[in-house]
């Protein structure tokens, strides 16, 4: 095996990003924020998935079918993307009908929050105070 691929097994340069985007059309096509600092594509993945569970239990209301989920979603809702380097690794499209029809039983699901990467930076902050 060569040393690069060694370097390279858990992160590419520049690492992983998650863009999210406000479906609502307050920010245009462009993404509301970017958290950076992912080390591997399935931290990143994770967060993302996580994210988007989150966003639609937000728009969901008892009763609701699944296209009505799905309307309030991409009416009011949040989506996320995984990038590398401008690329796109994965989008919530192949998933999103089945996030809407399946309510969420297990809060962790919806837990992105412990693997948003920027909490180890407040964290450090907080150490350094």
């Amino acid at each position: 095996m060569s040393g690069s691929f060694d370097q390279n097994i858990f992160s590419p340069e520049g690492g992983y990003a998650v863009r999210i985007r406000d479906l609502s059309g307050g920010n245009g096509a462009e993404p509301v924020e970017t958290v950076r600092g992912f080390q591997t594509l399935a931290q990143a993945n994770a967060f993302a998935r996580r994210y988007v569970r989150d966003s639609i239990e937000r728009c969901r209301v008892q009763g609701m079918s699944t296209e009505e989920v799905l309307n309030a979603w991409f009416a009011f809702g949040e989506d996320a993307e995984v990038v590398s380097q401008d690329t796109q690794v994965w989008n919530s499209g192949t998933e999103i009908r089945d996030f809407a029809a399946r309510k969420v039983e297990d809060p962790e699901e919806r837990n992105w929050r412990v693997l948003d990467p920027r909490r180890h930076e407040d964290d450090e902050a907080e150490d350094a105070e």
